[in-house]
């Protein structure tokens, strides 16, 4: 099974602050957080490639709390592209933004490499819920 996640969100930002969202790593603590306890995910993310990054939060029966990744492209301020693995997952993300006009920004997820629906089906819903707390940090 290797599925593709795509998923599109529209902000009310400018390009520029929700870009500064996606990269910056004390923006990125305010909205990547662990979904079951809520509390922000440290991390160690610059947007330079081949920069190897963490995120980290307490560990769970299930979890050891840390997500490992390195970005691959970064072209400000539209496109940013890193790996994101934790257990046996390895994924590859990329995130499009594109100015609507109007003050309106898209910013399209993709996100491949699944190799099971349940990780497939836990990406869907995480996503969507810090994307929900990305909104916040760009009004």
């Amino acid at each position: 099974m290797s599925k593709t996640l795509t998923l599109d969100f529209q902000y009310t930002t400018t390009i520029e602050k929700l870009w500064n969202a996606l990269t910056d790593s004390d923006k990125l603590t305010k909205w990547v957080a662990n979904i079951q306890t809520g509390v922000p995910m440290e991390n160690d993310f610059k947007p330079v490639v081949g920069h190897r990054f963490q995120f980290r939060t307490q560990p769970s029966e299930w979890w050891d709390g840390v997500i490992e990744g390195e970005v691959l492209l970064v072209e400000p301020p539209n496109k940013v592209s890193y790996t994101w693995g934790t257990g046996d997952e390895r994924h590859t993300i990329t995130w499009t933004l594109q100015e609507l006009g109007d003050g309106k920004v898209n910013l399209h997820l993709e996100q491949t490499g699944f190799s099971n629906a349940q990780a497939f089906g836990g990406a869907k819903y995480g996503w969507s819920k810090w994307c929900g707390n990305l909104e916040q940090v760009v009004a």
